[in-house]
């Protein structure tokens, strides 16, 4: 049988901390869907269409990986329409716990066959976050640690337009 796996996030933007969790989660799966799911809670800086082509660029090299959108739907019912048995989870802190146990619990109380799996980020990944990011290049920083060279030269260009 076939190990499906789903990362859903808003991705906006990927991270080097992402990226960890996708290599390491990668190894789990016989295919590994990335689900750019929609929070209506984050108002986010690139489109879908953009995290969408910044996500497969720094992927590329993992051939079982997909990149979809989650768009309209709980990601719990996404996953079982993908035939996914597994929604895998990143987390940085003790702070990311609390939220993620009541994501998961929920998720379980909904579809019980689908299981939560989490991995916890790299120590020199536990600080990072997207919002971070994003204000740390608004204002010119150095965001080359953080994320690919790729999105590094998105975030410029982005916040380049909106200057």
């Amino acid at each position: 049988m076939e190990k499906i796996g789903i990362y859903p996030g808003t991705f906006d933007p990927i991270t080097n901390g992402h990226l960890d969790i996708i290599e390491r989660g990668y190894e789990l799966f016989d295919h590994f869907y990335i689900a750019i799911a929609q929070n209506m809670n984050k108002k986010t800086l690139f489109t879908i269409e953009e995290r969408i082509e910044m996500i497969k660029s720094v992927t590329n090299h993992l051939p079982n990986v997909e990149v979809v959108m989650c768009l309209d739907e709980l990601i719990v019912d996404f996953a079982y329409r993908m035939r996914a048995k597994t929604i895998l989870r990143g987390l940085r802190a003790v702070t990311d716990f609390e939220y993620e146990f009541q994501m998961a619990t929920t998720n379980k109380r909904l579809k019980p066959d689908i299981e939560t799996v989490f991995l916890m980020t790299r120590a020199e990944n536990m600080f990072l976050s997207s919002s971070m990011i994003k204000e740390v290049a608004r204002f010119g920083g150095d965001v080359s640690s953080f994320v690919s060279p790729i999105v590094k030269k998105a975030l410029e260009t982005k916040y380049n337009k909106n200057n």
